[in-house]
C-alpha cells in the first residue's frame, strides 16, 4: 500500500490516478499473499480477521496473540522497507490526518464487508476462492468507501509512520481502529445470520483462507 502510494504521487499528480495505482497494486499484491501463505498460516494478515477467530475459539488465546504481535510488527517493518526503497525516513509520522463520522464510516462499511466476505465464502465451503474474492472486495472498497477502505488496524498503525500518500497521523489510527472492530462485529454477524453452520463439519480448505487480510 505505501509503496505504490509513493510511486502513484511520483509518477502522476492526478489523485484519482494515484489511487487507482495504489489500489490495482495493493489488489494484485494481497492475491498472491493470500493464496501463497494461506497454506502456512491461514493468510492471518488483519487483527480483527485474528480476534473474530478468537471470539468464536477457532483460535486459541495464546495463538491469536502471536498472530497480532507478527500482524503489527510485520506492518511497521513493510512500512520501514516501503520508505526506504524511496529514500524516505525509515519511519516518519504522517501529517495526513483521516477523522470525522463520514470516515469512521467508511471504515465500518469496508471492514463488515471483509469480515462478511470472508464468513460467507468459508461457511459455504468455497474458502478456495478467497485470493479473488477477499481482494475483490479491497479493491472495489478502494472507490466506494469515504476512508479507502483500511479495514485492518496493522495497516493501520503501519501507514502512520509514512508521511506520504498512503499515510494517515497517528492521532486517526484509533478511530479508525474503534470504526475497524464495530465493521468487524457486524460483518461477522450478518455471515453468521445468513449462513449459519447448521452443525455441519467445515469445509477442508477452511484454514487457508478463513483468515485472509
Amino acid at each position: 500500500v505505501i509503496g505504490s502510494g509513493i510511486m502513484g504521487t511520483n509518477l502522476t499528480q492526478d489523485i484519482a490516478l494515484q489511487l487507482l495505482v495504489n489500489a490495482v497494486a495493493t489488489v494484485a499484491a494481497l492475491g498472491v499473499l493470500i493464496a501463497t501463505l494461506g497454506p502456512v498460516s491461514g493468510a492471518h494478515f488483519n487483527p480483527v480477521v485474528t480476534l473474530v477467530g478468537a471470539v468464536r475459539r477457532d483460535l486459541g488465546a495464546g495463538e491469536a496473540t502471536g498472530y497480532a504481535l507478527a500482524q503489527f510488527a510485520g506492518g511497521l517493518a513493510g512500512a520501514a522497507v516501503a520508505n526506504v526503497m524511496f529514500e524516505l525516513p525509515t519511519w516518519q509520522a504522517s501529517r495526513h490526518e483521516r477523522t470525522g463520522p463520514a470516515l469512521w464510516l467508511g471504515e465500518v462499511v469496508a471492514t463488515a464487508g471483509l469480515l462478511f466476505t470472508i464468513g460467507a465464502i468459508t461457511r459455504t465451503g468455497r474458502g478456495h476462492l478467497g485470493p479473488v474474492i477477499v481482494p475483490a472486495w479491497i479493491g472495489a472498497a478502494y472507490f466506494f468507501t469515504s476512508s479507502t477502505s483500511f479495514a485492518n488496524p496493522a495497516v493501520a498503525l503501519a501507514r502512520s509512520t509514512s508521511d506520504t500518500f498512503a499515510g494517515i497521523s497517528p492521532g486517526s489510527v484509533p478511530g479508525f481502529a474503534l470504526a475497524q472492530l464495530v465493521g468487524a462485529a457486524l460483518g461477522t454477524g450478518l455471515a453468521g445470520f445468513l449462513f449459519p453452520r447448521r452443525g455441519l463439519p467445515e469445509p477442508p480448505d477452511l484454514p487457508e483462507t478463513v483468515h485472509a487480510t
